[in-house]
C-alpha cells in the first residue's frame, strides 16, 4: 500500500506557474479507501488578478468541492474529461478534490462510468445521484472544502466517501490494475498487444474499460502517452521524432497533431512557454 501520494505533475500544464499562484497539495485518503482513490488534492488561493489553469485530464473521475470568497460550498462529480480542462480562479477560495483511480469510482456509483464521461454533475447533500435526477447545485454537500486545515478537509472527505459505502467489486479491481499497468509501463502502445499480455480478449477489455473507467483502453493508452509528452516537453530540449517513436506514433506529425488538439498549443510552443 502506498505511503505517500504521487509527486509528479502529469497533466498539469505549466505546473511551475500553478505552484507560484496557488497553494496546491496532495494527501492520501484513509487506508481503507486507497484501493479506489488515487489521492485528495487541495487548493487554496488569494489572487490579486485572475489566474487560468489548464489541465490535460487523467482517465479518472473526480469529486470536487469548491468555495469562492465567502460564498456557499458546492460539489460536483466530474466524469473523465476528453478535452483540455480550463478554469479561471480569482479573489479567494478553496477546492478539495478527490481523484479516483481509473476504474475506482464504479463501486461508489454502481452504474456504467461512461455515463459520466465529459459531464460535470452537481452533487446534492451527502450522496451520489444518477445524472438524470434533478439536483440542487446550491446545496452544500458537507464541509469538505471549508473544514479547518488540511487534516480537517482530509477527514471530511474520508467520512463522506466511507458513508457512501462502496462495495468490493472484483471487476473494479481488475480495471484499476489494468489501467495502472498502462500508466506505469511505457511499452504499452497497442490495445491488442496489451490484451494479449494480460490474457484478456480485446472486446472484453473494451467493455470493461467503458463501464468501469469511462473510456476505452485505446484512449487511456493515448492519454497517458500524451501526458508523458507534455511532461517531457517541459523538462528540456527534445528530439520530437524520437519521442514520437517512443510513444508509439507513426511519425512526428501525428504526435504534434494529437498534442496540439489536447493541449491547445503545439509541443514546441508549449516547451517555449514553460521555459
Amino acid at each position: 500500500m502506498r505511503q505517500r501520494p504521487r509527486g509528479d505533475s502529469r497533466g498539469i500544464l505549466d505546473p511551475g506557474r500553478l505552484l507560484r499562484e496557488v497553494s496546491f497539495r496532495r494527501h492520501l485518503p484513509a487506508e481503507s479507501l486507497r484501493r479506489w482513490v488515487e489521492h485528495y488534492w487541495l487548493i487554496d488561493w488569494a489572487l490579486s488578478t485572475p489566474f487560468e489553469q489548464r489541465v490535460v485530464p487523467h482517465p479518472a473521475v473526480n469529486v470536487v468541492f469548491r468555495r469562492d470568497d465567502d460564498g456557499p460550498e458546492f460539489g460536483e462529480v466530474a466524469g473523465v474529461g476528453r478535452d483540455l480542462f480550463r478554469i479561471t480562479l480569482s479573489g479567494t477560495g478553496q477546492v478539495s478534490g478527490v481523484q479516483f483511480r481509473p476504474g475506482g469510482f464504479h463501486p461508489f456509483w454502481q452504474r456504467p462510468v461512461n455515463e459520466l464521461t465529459g459531464r460535470r454533475v452537481p452533487l446534492p447533500a451527502g450522496r451520489l445521484t444518477r445524472p438524470d435526477v434533478p439536483v440542487c447545485p446550491g446545496r452544500s454537500p458537507g464541509p469538505a472544502a471549508s473544514a479547518a486545515g488540511d487534516d480537517g478537509r482530509r477527514q471530511a472527505l474520508d467520512a463522506l466517501l466511507t458513508a457512501w459505502q462502496p462495495e468490493p467489486d472484483p471487476l473494479a479491481e481488475e480495471a484499476v490494475r489494468l489501467a495502472e499497468a498502462i500508466r506505469t509501463d511505457r511499452s504499452v502502445l497497442r490495445v491488442d498487444d496489451f490484451a494479449a499480455r494480460h490474457d484478456v480478449p480485446v472486446r472484453r477489455l473494451q467493455r470493461l474499460f467503458l463501464e468501469y473507467v469511462g473510456v476505452g483502453p485505446k484512449w487511456v493508452i493515448r492519454r497517458y502517452r500524451l501526458q508523458e509528452a507534455v511532461e517531457q516537453a517541459a523538462g528540456g530540449p527534445l528530439r520530437w521524432a524520437d519521442l514520437a517513436a517512443d510513444l508509439g506514433y507513426s511519425d512526428q506529425a501525428h504526435l504534434v497533431r494529437d498534442f496540439t488538439a489536447v493541449a491547445g498549443v503545439s509541443p514546441a510552443a508549449y516547451a517555449r512557454s514553460v521555459r
